[in-house]
């Protein structure tokens, strides 16, 4: 349970309007628990459906995928290795194997215990639902851990492997699992019906399923009915529990995305129309709302740029399937969306990792739903773009199940202008992202940074942010070498938490050891900086950028840190100049976070060579800095990179430390050298 403190700084977060839509749920709550009982008994069909004449349930088909169309054993060689991959997988998955997070082939018994975390071995509680504390780990474990298999990704890998093959049992698997989770999840009680974000997420992934093994047979009779039944259910619990007010970031695209979805590939449900309608509203809303007009992601978390990205795509894919098209408005900032992705994505092959990941996604369509280059070529064939393809690189397994048959002859059918692979510097002003780029056309010579000098966070309690104001991340070679390290934990272990969202995890200033915005709680920030760009002089080999924050104007003697990044591509450079603007004495930290693959060698004095693998980079900080290395340490915590949740890897982290009175300016060098030559 939250302290009192912390419940009295997240009501001062909140508006008016908002306390008193809480005060509202606070009465629903004490109602619904006295209706719980009553609720969990399955309803004949009138009485959430109407009568339809003997017309399917369903109204479009998802997938225009044949049943059986990859059992052929003379498949072109890419179809034959997603087959393979595929049948192993959806393998694992019916023997209730699963990988989630950090657990691998996790062994989750004869009999799926859904109400049971596995990473610590817990039972959470079966009792009312909004009763639960999700975040005491003794009460529920790591509620990510459990939540995760009951979002049922893995269901839609069966479905996809019984459409593929046309071997039933995939099917069969799909339903059991289906079947034991109704049996074991009554409405409104235990974790699974807690948060409106995960009844939204499992509904996308039950349509999906039913859509695939419907020609099966199996959903039928009785299931089917108590199936259709839960699923009115999840819709009716999200449509009137949507996130409100500070709370209305990514969980209300997801719940919206839940709704509209379900409400739109099941016409008769009795509420249907209604609901549809509601939730059509908030995703044309919210794209606007939580993306700036350049792009990019107004809760600053990449991670979760992607995943509000997914949700507004299939959602946009439905509505155009059921005649019901989105407005050209949000077809267009949804380009945009794809576009920023697609820029941060040029340097390297993943994305950085600003702001707080968690892993999530919506659908398993085939290869990593996290890599952003399978979803970059779903955009390709959307808006035709050659720039979205060149990034994407090739064809997706996602284009084949989300957008058909088709979309092979039209992704084939984009061109790529020839030689056109330069980099280019780009600025995204509205979301404060800057990136300085140089290549001399050769792809593994790209040299790229991106400079954060945008907003804290979205909304009053900006969740998903970091301390990260005029942090930079450094990738050459096609490689990560200076890297922001990622989120690692949410709830389990609240040391690792604070240090992964503080100022000292990221490639910034810290002044006088403090964080530039206060942290409040694990999802609360009060005090934040501000940072604003003051200069962005973009040129065809980099570039320089020049911003400042107010994070530190709050000390008894006011800070102001102004950092300034100069790349200069032909001589392959980059200076990075730190000025401090103070009157008193003040004790300043930088520090430099590399890539878990670099090899960190001292080269004398305040100079180091890092080798990358492709190539050689030379790191020579100011000589009034004091530098220590750490790598893996727990005390202080510091030199550890996290590529996913629960999973942490040391890497290595050069910190610089002095004393300064007054102005003070430090200057750091970085030399990129060229690429190594490689033999055969």
């Amino acid at each position: 349970m939250q302290s009192i403190s912390w419940y009295l700084r997240r009501l001062q977060a909140m508006s008016g309007k908002e306390i008193a839509w809480r005060t509202k749920s606070f009465c629903r709550d004490a109602i619904d628990r006295y209706l719980v009982n009553m609720r969990q008994r399955v309803r004949p069909p009138l009485s959430f459906q109407n009568s339809r004449n003997g017309e399917e349930d369903r109204s479009v088909r998802l997938c225009d995928m044949e049943l059986g169309e990859w059992a052929s054993l003379s498949l072109e060689q890419e179809e034959y290795s997603w087959r393979q991959r595929l049948l192993v997988k959806a393998d694992q998955i019916a023997s209730y194997r699963l990988s989630f997070l950090g657990l691998k082939d996790q062994y989750l018994g004869k009999e799926i215990n859904w109400n049971y975390e596995y990473k610590t071995g817990k039972n959470s509680p079966m009792k009312f639902s909004p009763a639960i504390d999700y975040r005491n780990l003794n009460v529920t474990g790591d509620c990510k851990f459990l939540w995760e298999p009951n979002r049922h990704h893995h269901l839609v890998v069966l479905g996809r492997a019984y459409r593929a093959s046309g071997d039933v049992r995939y099917a069969r698997a799909a339903v059991k699992q289906l079947e034991s989770w109704l049996q074991q999840n009554p409405f409104g009680i235990g974790m699974n019906w807690r948060s409106p974000l995960e009844l939204g997420l499992r509904l996308i992934n039950w349509v999906w399923t039913i859509d695939l093994i419907y020609d099966s047979g199996l959903i039928e009779g009785v299931f089917k009915n108590r199936l259709l039944d839960v699923i009115d259910r999840h819709i009716w619990e999200i449509d009137r529990k949507y996130s409100v007010g500070s709370s209305a970031n990514n969980h209300l695209i997801g719940e919206a995305a839940g709704v509209f979805i379900a409400s739109s590939y099941f016409p008769s449900l009795k509420n249907a129309a209604r609901w549809q309608v509601r939730s059509r509203k908030i995703l044309l809303e919210q794209i606007i709302c939580q993306t700036h007009p350049d792009g990019g992601t107004r809760e600053q978390a990449i991670g979760y740029h992607l995943f509000a990205l997914q949700f507004f795509l299939i959602s946009g894919l439905m509505a155009r399937k059921v005649g019901q098209d989105f407005t050209d408005e949000y077809w267009s900032h949804l380009e945009k969306m794809f576009e920023f992705i697609g820029v941060l994505s040029e340097g390297g092959t993943e994305l950085p990792m600003f702001g707080d990941a968690d892993e999530g996604y919506v659908l398993d369509l085939g290869g990593d739903p996290r890599n952003v280059r399978v979803w970059l070529s779903i955009g390709a064939i959307l808006y035709g773009r050659s720039d979205f393809k060149r990034w994407a690189q090739a064809y997706a397994e996602l284009c084949r199940w989300l957008l058909g048959r088709s979309s092979r002859d039209q992704f084939d059918a984009i061109g790529i202008p020839v030689g056109d692979d330069h980099l280019s510097s780009r600025d995204f002003p509205d979301t404060g992202c800057y990136l300085l780029q140089s290549s001399n056309r050769d792809e593994n010579c790209h040299i790229s940074v991106i400079f954060d000098c945008g907003e804290h966070g979205f909304k009053s309690i900006a969740a998903h942010a970091h301390a990260d104001a005029l942090s930079f991340v450094l990738r050459a070679f096609g490689r990560d070498v200076l890297v922001d390290p990622g989120t690692y934990d949410y709830f389990s272990y609240p040391k690792w938490r604070e240090y992964f969202r503080s100022t000292r995890a990221h490639n910034t200033v810290v002044i006088d050891g403090r964080d530039q915005s206060e942290m409040l709680g694990l999802f609360l920030w009060g005090r934040r900086a501000k940072a604003r760009c003051l200069s962005w002089q973009p040129s065809e080999v980099g570039g320089r950028v020049i911003g400042e924050h107010d994070g530190y104007t709050y000390l008894k003697d006011p800070v102001t840190h102004r950092r300034s990044l100069d790349l200069d591509g032909r001589a392959r450079r980059l200076i990075v100049r730190d000025d401090i603007i103070a009157c008193a004495k003040h004790e300043i930290e930088i520090s430099f976070h590399l890539a878990e693959h670099c090899v960190v060698n001292p080269a004398g004095g305040n100079c180091y060579l890092v080798d990358v693998g492709l190539g050689t980079i030379t790191i020579e900080l100011d000589p009034h800095l004091k530098v220590e290395e750490f790598k893996g340490s727990e005390d202080p915590i510091c030199g550890w990179i996290s590529r996913g949740y629960h999973r942490k890897e040391a890497s290595t982290t050069l910190v610089g430390r002095c004393v300064c009175k007054g102005n003070t300016s430090l200057v750091c060098r970085i030399d990129i050298g060229e690429l190594k030559q490689v033999f055969k």
